[in-house]
């Protein structure tokens, strides 16, 4: 290797250490985290024509996990219980560390 290789390559390795980020940092920025039941795709026609009572359905089958989702990527699915009179999600699957890092 020349001396011109070594010197970038050092450049590069200097750059990349410059470059991580603090974990107290990462641990402290905020996402937005909600819960999606289902969709439904409807023309704009029907959504015109929606009212007080109507009931729109969705794909979802009773009964079938719910998606947690991280700024709009899912990382996990679970199941609606109620904790002291408001709404919570026991998880019952969590999509892998690797994996949800990749889709954020």
């Amino acid at each position: 290797m020349t001396d011109t290789t070594t010197d970038a390559n050092t450049a590069i390795e200097n750059e990349a250490a410059h470059r991580q980020i603090n974990p107290e940092v990462l641990q402290n920025i905020s996402v937005t985290l909600s819960i999606e039941v289902g969709r439904a795709m409807i023309k704009i026609r029907d959504l015109m024509r929606l009212t007080q009572g109507s009931v729109v359905e969705l794909d979802r089958i009773a009964g079938e996990p719910l998606d947690l989702l991280v700024n709009n990527t899912v990382v996990a699915q679970g199941e609606i219980v109620l904790v002291n009179d408001r709404y919570g999600v026991r998880l019952t699957r969590v999509a892998p560390a690797s994996e949800r890092m990749k889709n954020l």
